[in-house]
């Protein structure tokens, strides 16, 4: 069986076709994907990422058919992101979906991006029963599955981790080609002075807000000189951008770790699988694999094929909620930018 997927949730377009075969494997065909990039300094903002997606999409799907070597006849359906995600580019990708369905005769198959990263990671990586960490720039949870549902058992209070290290890039002007968040890593790996910030850890739950607005106050006192130059702890040496990127990524990441270790703790897991864009970071998969060693466990994640939203990941879950007789008619083939992960009933999974 052969699904096509659309993902449009964010500032990246994904299209891809994946196989389900008869041994339970799945063979990628093809995983193509684009990314709106926004100047340094702003965001992206829906109505120009929806532009970039309904512009794209139509020589992206064409795209991944000819690498993939695969006929429409051959497709058995047509799967996009429901939601979570921002509205305008949902709608974009939702509307594409319902157009190649009606013009191909295919059934639709809505799917929750989360669900996606998870059943991707866990195709690719082979995690068993993992405690997943599912971290990006919407979406912070800490997730364990339980009776046909993806349970979460830790989130971001406020803001997502990676819009946290989204918007301090833009507070220091740096780029989002390819990506903010992968532009302070690699800064983050020039830093040595580590600076206090707020460590904000609640129970289960994380909040970075209140440490996104400290850092700022530091990138301005860094960047004007006012009303002095800013200081490592010693006084012995002025901190620099660099810094201020490595003090960011240690708190927010050393939290993450808290949170994901009493979540193992809980359930009795050895595994932990990272997803999300901001699992593709090496120094949060390097701190998350000192902690499960600790406790004689492993670390699952993936590259940036695959971390970073994508296609295949939505063709994959939607092809097996597809062979459980799942599908979406066309009237309810909407998009929502509220989805939480525990929604969705994993008929898919004993």
């Amino acid at each position: 069986m052969i699904a096509l997927g659309l993902e449009g949730s964010a500032n990246k377009l994904g299209v891809g076709l994946i196989r389900h075969l008869p041994n339970g494997s799945a063979e990628i065909l093809s995983n193509i994907r684009h990314t709106y990039v926004s100047p340094p300094g702003e965001g992206f903002l829906p109505k120009d990422t929806a532009k970039h997606h309904r512009s794209w999409v139509v020589a992206l799907v064409k795209r991944a058919l000819k690498e993939s070597h695969a006929k429409i006849s051959d497709i058995d359906c047509i799967c996009y992101t429901k939601g979570p995600g921002m509205g305008a580019p949902l709608q974009s990708v939702a509307v594409a979906a319902r157009c190649l369905s009606l013009l191909w005769n295919k059934p639709l198959v809505g799917v929750n991006h989360c669900i996606g990263h998870i059943e991707m990671g866990r195709e690719i990586t082979g995690a068993d029963n993992p405690v997943v960490l599912y971290v990006s720039g919407g979406n912070t949870q800490v997730i364990a599955y339980a009776e046909q549902r993806y349970r979460i058992f830790g989130e971001a209070l406020d803001i997502a981790v990676g819009n946290c290290l989204d918007r301090f890039a833009r507070t220091l002007q740096i780029s989002n080609d390819p990506a903010p968040g992968y532009n302070i890593e690699q800064m983050a790996k020039k830093g040595k002075n580590l600076l206090d910030l707020p460590y904000a850890v609640k129970g289960m739950d994380c909040s970075f807000s209140g440490i996104l607005a400290v850092v700022d106050q530091l990138a301005a006192q860094l960047l004007s000189g006012q009303p002095r130059p800013l200081m490592n702890a010693e006084g012995d040496e002025v901190v620099t951008r660099e810094d201020l990127c490595f003090t960011l990524q240690e708190t927010v990441f050393s939290m993450l770790v808290e949170i994901t270790e009493r979540a193992m703790a809980h359930v009795g897991s050895s595994q932990v699988l990272i997803v999300g864009g901001v699992g593709c970071n090496e120094r949060l998969q390097e701190m998350m694999g000192l902690m499960a060693r600790d406790r004689g466990g492993s670390v699952y994640a993936t590259d940036e094929r695959f971390c970073i939203d994508n296609g295949i990941m939505i063709a994959h879950a939607g092809l097996l909620a597809y062979k459980t007789g799942s599908t979406t008619p066309l009237k309810e083939s909407t998009c929502t930018q509220r989805f939480r992960t525990d929604e969705v009933h994993v008929n898919w999974r004993a």
